[in-house]
């Protein structure tokens, strides 16, 4: 019996912990401007986080591939309407970058 319980709280603190990852993620990408032109849903200028976890699901390298993209911007995949470099957040740090890009491609 107590061994259930000790595994109940742990999935607890578990599942706690991934709520968290991925409101700081969205907050991130509210700080950062990124939904001027992204949504987790729906497309708006740029697409949805979902279509993009979506398309580089399984893909080895996809988090490098699009830290590069977000960091030096670029266009061509998703349209005509290219993507600033850092988004268009010149504050927006190297790490900050990698947090956000690891979270899309978690949706």
């Amino acid at each position: 019996m107590k061994s259930w319980k000790i595994a109940v709280l742990t999935l607890g603190l578990l599942l706690e912990t991934v709520a968290a990852h991925a409101d700081n993620g969205l907050e991130l990408a509210k700080k950062s401007g990124c939904l001027a032109c992204h949504s987790v849903d729906t497309p708006k200028v740029g697409p949805s986080y979902k279509a993009v976890a979506a398309k580089y699901r399984g893909q080895p390298g996809a988090d490098a591939k699009l830290i590069a993209k977000v960091t030096r911007g670029g266009g061509g995949v998703w349209g005509m309407m290219p993507m600033p470099a850092k988004g268009g957040n010149a504050n927006l740090s190297d790490e900050d970058i990698k947090k956000l890009v690891k979270w899309v491609l978690s949706r």
